[in-house]
């Protein structure tokens, strides 16, 4: 897959989507805040809320349960005017270190993904990286054709949420 770029030209920080192998996407960005800032926008489901799902998409996010500690639970619901029903995603944190990393599962399915966020601080500003292995290429495959093909929105509308915070 070729390399993503998009950035807000305010900031001008830019969202870098790579396929690194097979089963594995990685997704990077620099957010003019600390790390606990931007920690806190991935853990505190108010503020979660307000960026996780692209705007152009058409999902509402209904409901956002975090149990953000290891071993806690996550469980997402998300309507679409196209479906009938509300759909449904959910995991475990596998590691929840503060401001620094997070692991969960994505268990929606026998293909879910495991993804690992870690926040890199330097100089005020956070370097997020956001790491996908998926159980199979195929897995891969669905999930860049769906679901990661938002992720640059997904971060500019996080690097939006931050500059309102500070």
């Amino acid at each position: 897959m070729p390399e993503v770029k998009e950035g807000s030209s305010a900031a001008m920080n830019r969202t870098v989507v790579q396929r690194k192998s097979d089963r594995e996407l990685v997704v990077t960005r620099t957010f003019n805040a600390p790390a606990h800032i931007v920690f806190e926008a991935w853990s505190k489901p108010e503020l979660f809320k307000q960026w996780w799902v692209p705007k152009s998409v058409g999902m509402s996010l209904l409901s956002c349960d975090m149990d953000i500690r290891t071993g806690g639970k996550y469980r997402l619901v998300f309507s679409h005017p196209a479906f009938d029903q509300p759909m449904a995603f959910f995991g475990t944190y596998r590691e929840v270190t503060p401001h620094k990393r997070l692991v969960w599962t994505n268990e929606d399915s026998d293909q879910g993904a495991v993804t690992t966020v870690t926040f890199e601080e330097n100089a005020g500003k956070t370097l997020v990286t956001f790491h996908e292995l998926y159980p199979t290429e195929a897995a891969l495959e669905e999930a860049l054709a769906g679901s990661a093909e938002g992720l640059p929105e997904q971060f500019a509308q996080l690097d939006e949420l931050l500059a309102r915070r500070s």
